[in-house]
């Protein structure tokens, strides 16, 4: 309907992923970097993890439009719940192989393999990508390592990518049965929601895509505000921008505003459509910390005098939790420089990294932090202060 009203040439925020409207933010990039590297090793697995509506399967239906075919065949599968021997026929089927339910395991097996050796002997590789592994148990899982082993010679002759889920991330550190598949890994990343600063780019790259020729404009604080509530994550601002433009075309805007916004906010959140960004997603570095007020009411039925104590035990703690989180982004984004310098541009991504960035990018993150150790340290020397002041007033009493 919107689409019309505003001229657009097709749908701008469906959420069906579509690789015609790829949107490469910071943390895309450097999934993009990983990638390259990865398959320009030629072998194993490459792991990108990310949440929901973080752009992972995007970012594999990107990498499927940029495949050069004569060198690589792919195939894509996205996994429901699947055991050992349903993963082998799945994958079979992916790569165009005839098999059906009662085909045995063995059978797809050798299916598959002579498969993969017609296709290196035709000089290509194969590359399977296995979107929302983390459905997959963990049979399905080491079926997928012994595919891993078909070679011909010395050269492997499949490369997976595996698209999951936090959870998957955590289950293959630590599970005790994918510890050779973790020993396969020559590559992974985890996808982080945008910036605040990319979501404003983020919305007219989509509408640019469909012929945005400025019509609807936006109001400045929509964007800041579309990052507050969705926390950068980009099907949730999809979410919302259908949203609103569908608002704007029912009331015959050619702007929208925050008005309209806070509007469409409350009728998802009313309907159960919209889940709002929690505490921990919210708290990036490109946000600071709301600061401690000494004069907010006690949680949970708490008297002001427990609340206040709990406040003193318990704050510093935060803040130890917080500057540590801070200096393992730190230390993380330090290493991406060094590995994506390394990285260069001879993967078949052909894609570069912007090192200048990413560099003024960890000098930002190390000011905020100055910063917000100052801020957080002078709160709570302030909320100490006051508490003992307090206990003084009352034992004079």
């Amino acid at each position: 309907m919107y689409s019309d009203f505003y001229g657009f040439a097709g749908r701008p925020f469906q959420l069906t992923p579509d690789a015609a409207f790829y949107f490469e933010s910071q943390t895309h990039r450097k999934a993009l970097s990983y990638l390259g590297y990865g398959l320009a090793q030629g072998e194993g697995f490459v792991v990108i993890t990310g949440e929901v509506g973080a752009g992972k399967s995007t970012l594999a239906a990107h990498l499927m439009a940029t495949i050069d075919p004569a060198r690589l065949t792919a195939a894509q599968v996205v996994c429901a719940k699947l055991d050992g021997d349903e993963i082998v026929q799945t994958v079979a089927r992916a790569f165009g192989l005839a098999v059906e339910g009662r085909t045995a395991k063995a059978d797809a097996l050798d299916m598959i393999e002579r498969h993969f050796h017609d296709e290196a002997r035709t000089g290509r590789r194969c590359l399977l990508v296995v979107d929302e592994v983390q459905n997959l148990s963990v049979s399905a899982l080491e079926e997928l390592r012994i595919l891993s082993n078909f070679q011909l010679g010395a050269h492997p002759l499949l490369q997976t990518l595996l698209l999951g889920q936090p959870e998957f991330r955590t289950a293959l550190q630590s599970h005790p049965d994918l510890e050779q598949l973790r020993q396969r890994v020559i590559a992974s990343h985890h996808l982080e929601a945008m910036e605040a600063s990319e979501v404003e780019r983020y919305i007219a790259h989509r509408l640019k895509c469909v012929g945005w020729a400025g019509k609807p404009s936006f109001d400045h604080r929509v964007f800041a505000e579309l990052y507050t509530a969705t926390g950068g994550v980009p099907r949730r601002i999809n979410q919302i921008v259908n949203r609103l433009l569908l608002l704007g075309a029912i009331e015959q805007k050619s702007h929208i505003d925050n008005v309209m916004l806070s509007q469409v906010l409350t009728e998802l959140a009313s309907d159960g459509g919209l889940q709002i960004a929690n505490a921990e997603a919210a708290v990036t570095p490109a946000q600071e910390p709301a600061p401690v007020s000494a004069a907010a009411p006690a949680a949970g039925g708490l008297n002001d005098k427990q609340a206040r104590q709990e406040s003193a035990t318990q704050s510093p703690s935060s803040l130890d939790d917080a500057l540590a989180s801070r200096d393992v982004q730190i230390a993380e984004l330090q290493q991406a420089v060094l590995e994506l310098a390394d990285t260069g541009e001879g993967h078949p991504l052909h894609h570069r990294i912007d090192i200048t960035a990413l560099q003024e990018r960890l000098a930002s993150l190390e000011s905020r932090v100055i910063e917000q150790e100052r801020t957080i340290r002078h709160t709570l020397t302030m909320l100490i202060e006051w508490i003992e002041r307090d206990e003084t007033h009352r034992a004079a009493a």
